[in-house]
Formats: structure tokens, C-alpha cells, sequence
């Protein structure tokens, strides 16, 4: 028989024992309540805060920077090319602001904001749009978009090839054609964009539609503007042939060439720097399309600019925009280095504004 020592022995034992069950149970489930909480800390929210965490530091970015509202993430699954597209576009406006700030590329990146640069400036008022024009990197598609936009025309489709580029009957208004006060408010407030390419193959387009095919048929490059090149420029003076791009590389190469382009008037737009056309460091961009990225900087810019429901980009030929490193360096095969490192000089702040590599052959 138990003793009534070994019977309160017992029940304190017994007691002893339900008393750390019933802790243990509290502890168990005070941890499962706070695992589960979504504002908690703990194993299970870490797959979580894995497979996030990019995403949130790229929401971070995009809000420092003050994206267009619908670029703003929203927590949906987007694909690689929807993320990285609008981390290009602020990656290239970083780095003009950059070298715009570089002293010792100062006379390179800095112009005036001239009456030449607002004549290249076309308008779109009813969207607030903003479109400098720098020829050879596919303007006369994105004048076709404006001109559709103004309402000349109710669709690309329908536009005239000829009607195009005359800015009589085309409905595109340059912004030189407003006062000051009118300037300064579409500056200030218009979505702006531009598009560049590799600085020396926009200068072999421009040789090649202006002085050997000229398929809109404009007579003065041949007949007035290749012998003025010629006559200054060519060392072998009884040549016969027409103007080569070596004549054309030392005409652009001179420091002195400003003479000659207050002859040739407005139609050296073909080839003067994107400096001396959009005024980049003057003037502040939305955004800068890349001719060599024009397939997925066409549809950004439409969408940046609210215009993407309303006009398409024409289809772009496969092609059409791959840098073509071999053609490149076909063209300046034949041209002394002396030559190109004066034509590199003029060109530096477009390279380097926009990002493009000095070429292989003038660092070998």
C-alpha cells in the first residue's frame, strides 16, 4: 500500500508533468502563430523574400527615378525584357548627364539652343510630344508616326512617300515656328525623344544615300555640294570620279569645316553631330532610342510617350538594324589614321554621349 508520503510525491510528480505539457503546448503554439504571421520573421517567409527580392530592389530604383506611372511594377510576373527595357532607357539618360558634366569634353557635348536645333524639333501639341530629327537613323518612320498622330493622315498606310518631308503639307510643325514663351512651355513640359546610332556608320548612310544613290533624287548633293568637297579636299586633282568618302572623311576631319557647311546651308543635317542637331545637354530627353535597339525602343517609346494605343511603328525589315562591323571597316579600309583620328575628334561627344566603342582600327 502506498503511504500517504508516496501518494503526495505522486501528485506533485504527476502535477510537475501536465504542467510542462501545457507549457510546452503554449510555446508550440505561440512559435505557429508567429510563423504565420506575414509581417513575422521565420523559415517559412524566407522562399519568399528569395524569390522577391529582385523585383523589390528594382521597384526601389524605378520609384528614386520617377518612372511613368505605367512602367511602375505592380507585382505581377514580368519578363526579362519588360524589367530591363526601362533599366536601359535610365541607364543611357544617366549617361549623358554624366558626360555632359565632363569639362574636358565641354566644347564636344555643349551648342546653343539655336534656331538649327529648333528646326529640328517637330511637334505633336494634341499628345505633347516633342521629336528632334537626326537623319540616317530612321526619322522618316517616325515622322509618318507624328504626322499620323497631328491627324493629317489617318493612317502610316496612308501617307505619300512624297508628302513626308514636306513639312508644307505634311501637319508637322518645327518648333522654331512658335514664340519664346511657347518654346520654353513645350521644353518644360513634353515628353522629347531622339534616336542615334553608331556616329561612323550613320556617316557611311548618309555618303551612301546622298552622294551615290539619292534616291529622292536631290541634284545639289552631286552638283553642288561633291564639288565643293572635291575642289577642297582631294589630293589627286586630275581624278575624274566623283566625290569618294575619303574626300568626305577629310572635309568632316577638318577643324576648319565650318566654312564649307555655311555654304552647303541646311543640308548638312545629314551629317553633323547629334550635338549640333538636338542640343542633349541643353535640353532634357525623355528618352533616346538606340537605331541599333529600334525593335524594342519603338514600342518603349510609344508606350512612354501614352501614345502606343493609338499608332504603331512600321515594321522594321530583319536587319535593318544590326551594327554592321564589317561594312565599317570596309569604308575606312582605305582611309589614313591620321584622317579618321580627325574625324574621331569632331565625332568624340557623340560617342561617348550615346555610349559607342572607339572603333577597333583606330586602337590597333
Amino acid at each position: 500500500w502506498l503511504t500517504p508520503d508516496n501518494m503526495h510525491h505522486r501528485w506533485l510528480l504527476l502535477a510537475a508533468c501536465f504542467w510542462v505539457i501545457f507549457m510546452f503546448m503554449v510555446a508550440s503554439k505561440f512559435i505557429t502563430l508567429t510563423f504565420k504571421d506575414p509581417d513575422g520573421y521565420g523559415a517559412k517567409q524566407e522562399p519568399l523574400i528569395l524569390t522577391a527580392v529582385t523585383k523589390v530592389e528594382e521597384v526601389h530604383v524605378q520609384e528614386e527615378k520617377h518612372w511613368p506611372e505605367e512602367f511602375q511594377p505592380t507585382g505581377k510576373a514580368y519578363s526579362g525584357s519588360l524589367i530591363r527595357q526601362p533599366l536601359v532607357h535610365m541607364e543611357r539618360l544617366e549617361l549623358l548627364r554624366n558626360v555632359c558634366r565632363d569639362t574636358a569634353l565641354r566644347d564636344l557635348s555643349h551648342t546653343t539652343v539655336s534656331k538649327f536645333v529648333l528646326d529640328r524639333i517637330f511637334v505633336c501639341d494634341k499628345h505633347k510630344i516633342l521629336f528632334c530629327q537626326t537623319p540616317k537613323v530612321g526619322n522618316t518612320q517616325w515622322k509618318k508616326v507624328l504626322i499620323v498622330l497631328n491627324g493629317a493622315f489617318s493612317s502610316i498606310e496612308e501617307i505619300p512617300e512624297n508628302i513626308v518631308h514636306d513639312h508644307e503639307k505634311n501637319g508637322l510643325p518645327r518648333l522654331s515656328s512658335f514664340s519664346d514663351s511657347e518654346i520654353k512651355k513645350r521644353l518644360n513640359l513634353y515628353f522629347k525623344f531622339f534616336i542615334v546610332r553608331d556616329p561612323f556608320e550613320r556617316l557611311i548612310s548618309a555618303f551612301k544615300d546622298k552622294f551615290v544613290h539619292n534616291p529622292r533624287f536631290e541634284p545639289w548633293y552631286r552638283h553642288e555640294i561633291a564639288p565643293g568637297i572635291i575642289r577642297k579636299y582631294r589630293k589627286n586633282r586630275t581624278e575624274t570620279k566623283g566625290l569618294q568618302f575619303e574626300d568626305f572623311v577629310r572635309y568632316l576631319g577638318d577643324p576648319n569645316h565650318r566654312w564649307l557647311d555655311v555654304q552647303f546651308g541646311d543640308h548638312i543635317i545629314h551629317w553633323v553631330t547629334y550635338v549640333e542637331l538636338c542640343a542633349p545637354c541643353e535640353i532634357t530627353y525623355s528618352v533616346i532610342g538606340h537605331h541599333e535597339t529600334l525593335e524594342d525602343d519603338a514600342p518603349y517609346i510609344l508606350k512612354a510617350a501614352g501614345i502606343d494605343h493609338l499608332v504603331s511603328y512600321p515594321t522594321i525589315p530583319p536587319g535593318i538594324t544590326v551594327y554592321n562591323k564589317t561594312k565599317v571597316e570596309r569604308y575606312f579600309s582605305g582611309i589614313s589614321k591620321r584622317d579618321i583620328r580627325r574625324l574621331y575628334a569632331r565625332f568624340e561627344g557623340d560617342f561617348k554621349l550615346f555610349g559607342y566603342r572607339e572603333p577597333d582600327f583606330l586602337l590597333n
